[in-house]
């Protein structure tokens, strides 16, 4: 498919159909603080979320699920054990994954986990500047979750780590990137209060390995994803713009958001 915006959006709107139709089963090893919001995120917009994260049963899940979270935001000894057999199991099974490496850089646990699970060969990998920047071995991280870096400033590292996993990279930022390691995709939805709550990078990461379920190209599932999501936090914020009321709201945007909003709203360059 040529990546041009009219072909971009008519990819998402099917996408997001054809999660609403088929209700992706989507594994999730993921950060505990976030759990029940990922999990809303997921049942609002179509798909069902498992949060399988024990060892010997998130092997068993990952070829059974349609598509896998793995998210390093609570980095704890049994999550790590769940990611190392998921992501494998996966992999044998077909099942497309995404790897959310929260906070990785200098930290000593995670860092070497998240290049460990890289090398594997993620479908999407989803991040901060920062985030990406460290993945690639080009930085030291940013401030805990936060970038201290700008979009900009990684797209050299996401079509670094790309090429390596021969997947789709997507850096969020005001200006959302995502590229396969040759192509470069612009996505300028959102809103600034996403990053005043907690889980919404991870509840991204949750969609993208569902819109990753029934769109074979991870490219474009990566920004069909961000495209729904985005557009949603739009439409939520037009109803509240304060940090607890626009989470409820987002997750009402998410189970509303239609293919017309995409339409009047989505923007690709």
């Amino acid at each position: 498919m040529s990546r041009t915006p009219p072909n971009l959006l008519t990819a998402t709107q099917e996408a997001l159909e054809a999660v609403r139709s088929t209700s992706p089963l989507v594994q999730c090893i993921t950060n505990s603080v976030v759990v029940g919001f990922t999990a809303n995120a997921l049942l609002a917009v179509g798909a069902a979320p498992a949060m399988v994260d024990v060892p010997d049963e998130a092997s068993m899940f990952a070829g059974v699920a349609s598509g896998l979270l793995i998210n390093l935001g609570t980095c704890r000894e049994e999550q790590r054990a769940a990611a190392l057999e998921a992501a494998p199991a996966a992999i044998a099974a077909g099942t497309p994954w995404v790897l959310d490496p929260v906070a990785v850089g200098v930290l000593p646990v995670r860092t070497p986990l998240a290049h460990h699970l890289r090398d594997l060969g993620p479908s999407i990998v989803r991040g901060n500047a920062s985030e990406i920047l460290a993945l690639a071995e080009l930085g030291a991280g940013g401030r805990g979750v936060d970038s201290t870096s700008s979009v900009n400033d990684a797209i050299t590292a996401a079509q670094l780590v790309a090429r390596v996993t021969g997947g789709a990279v997507a850096v969020s930022g005001a200006t959302d990137l995502v590229t396969d390691g040759v192509s470069v995709v612009r996505l300028s939805n959102g809103h600034p209060v996403l990053t005043k709550m907690t889980g919404g990078g991870c509840a991204l990461g949750a969609l993208m390995a569902a819109f990753a379920a029934v769109t074979p190209d991870s490219l474009t599932a990566a920004v069909t994803a961000t495209s729904v999501y985005t557009v949603a936090a739009d439409l939520a914020a037009e109803r509240s713009a304060l940090p607890g009321s626009f989470a409820v709201a987002l997750l009402d945007a998410l189970s509303e958001v239609s293919v017309d909003d995409l339409a009047a709203r989505a923007v690709f360059a």
